[in-house]
């Protein structure tokens, strides 16, 4: 399938799928035109990697968890996904503690 293709089937801009392929998560083959073609499985590749974008992970950890994916996944990727998670937890901690300090901030500014 094509670049266009594969861009309206995904949900996801073109940009994106070479923005992916650039960064080694998604693979193409060209034509003798140049072109890019997609594996009709490259649909469900781009959905992972949306999904695992949604999950505040970057192009370095998803190129990295993504062959854990293919075929029956190893421990080493719910570990991975584990460790991904504790570092999520803890941004959600100094967030809500950044969060408290600037309400406490707030309420000492006297109101007009």
């Amino acid at each position: 399938m094509r670049i266009g293709e594969l861009a309206t089937a995904s949900g996801v801009s073109v940009r994106s799928l070479r923005y992916y392929e650039q960064q080694g998560l998604l693979s193409s083959e060209r034509t003798s035109g140049g072109q890019r073609r997609y594996h009709h499985d490259a649909v469900g590749r781009v959905e992972l990697i949306q999904r695992l974008y949604s999950a505040a992970l970057c192009s370095e950890k998803i190129a990295e968890l993504l062959p854990c994916f293919e075929g029956r996944p190893s421990p080493a990727l719910r570990s991975s996904l584990l460790v991904e998670k504790a570092r999520i937890d803890g941004m959600i901690r100094d967030l809500e503690q950044a969060r408290g300090v600037l309400v406490s901030v707030i309420d000492s500014v006297p109101e007009d």
